[in-house]
């Protein structure tokens, strides 16, 4: 067991665990910000995705061990002074979640390519979404999602 302080959300939070614990699992477990998701334990499905240091990453495959010095995003930490930032919104005005299990993965990861290519193309933004699942299904309204996002005010 270690003490680790991270930089989360914008606050350094302090918390004991094993190095080789997953960043999803202290995010989860320790600090109770469930927003991130478990799906496949394995870094396939997308579901934990944070961003780490502005770009998106798997955190159940992320030792705390290995994050101590890295700004680290979950889907609690995006919104600002009670607003959602364009990316969440467009979310929300194209219907671009159903049961919502895979949406913060999906948002974080749209936010993240966002931040690197402001303009994507169609093509861009399949590649760049494309370690992420939707077991509903509703790709064609995440992808007008992300092109209504990337028109809106920049991330």
């Amino acid at each position: 067991m270690g003490e680790f302080v991270l930089h989360i959300n914008g606050s350094h939070l302090s918390v004991t665990a094993a190095p080789e614990e997953s960043l999803l699992s202290v995010l989860r477990d320790h600090l109770k910000l469930t927003g991130t998701h478990y799906g496949c334990g394995e870094g396939q499905c997308g579901a934990c995705t944070v961003l780490l240091d502005g770009v998106a990453a798997r955190s159940c495959l992320m030792p705390v061990g290995d994050v101590g010095g890295a700004h680290i995003v979950t889907i609690e930490g995006l919104e600002q002074n009670g607003r959602l930032t364009p990316v969440q919104q467009a979310f929300l005005d194209e219907g671009a979640l159903q049961c919502g299990y895979c949406t913060s993965g999906m948002i974080l990861s749209a936010v993240s390519l966002l931040r690197q290519t402001p303009h994507p193309t169609d093509q861009q933004i399949v590649a760049s979404m494309n370690g992420n699942v939707c077991r509903c299904g509703t790709y064609p309204r995440i992808l007008a999602a992300i092109r209504r996002a990337a028109h809106g005010v920049s991330q």
